[in-house]
């Protein structure tokens, strides 16, 4: 997996101060998306053992609430596996952070992945340039749901967060 930045703290991707990760590589290319440079899967750096350590790091204080994993789309095939392997092990390292992940796919085509019990948060759907609307907390389209992926994973049914 390649990335392109990881940002020490951020309010603006997800509630709270949080870590966020930018990985490469992206098969919706939506138009007019806001990260058309991440949708190459080689572009940026190689994510390593350096990479995941840095984070690990920058999740310790508590004022950081969590990681936001986005892109690109963390779950672009070639991502999957490492994306997996990070946040089994973020979550067993600190169970009180939460996890967001930003996907262009729609929670009912992802949602048997085995990662997603580590995820507590999704915003899901590609972007949409009709139903595009700026007054929308942490998404750019109307038709893109903030998840409670927990909850939804019980219930067997999309349970949304108000925000």
């Amino acid at each position: 997996m390649n990335y392109l930045k990881i940002e020490s703290s951020s309010l603006s991707n997800g509630l709270g101060w949080r870590v966020v990760l930018w990985v490469s590589g992206c098969s919706h290319y939506c138009p007019n998306c806001q990260n058309p440079e991440t949708w190459d899967h080689k572009a940026g750096k190689k994510f390593t053992d350096k990479e995941k350590q840095l984070i690990v790091e920058l999740l310790k204080p508590d004022y950081i609430k969590g990681l936001t994993l986005s892109g690109g789309d963390p779950l672009f095939e070639t991502n999957r596996e490492s994306i997996y392997m990070l946040v089994k092990e973020i979550k067993e390292l600190y169970p009180e952070k939460d996890i967001w992940l930003y996907t262009g796919y729609d929670f009912d085509q992802i949602k048997d992945l085995q990662l997603m019990k580590y995820i507590d948060v999704l915003i899901d759907g590609k972007f949409i340039e009709e139903r595009r609307d700026i007054t929308l907390a942490f998404r750019g389209s109307a038709n893109q749901k903030i998840i409670d992926v927990k909850q939804s994973l019980k219930n067997d049914e999309i349970i949304e967060l108000e925000m």
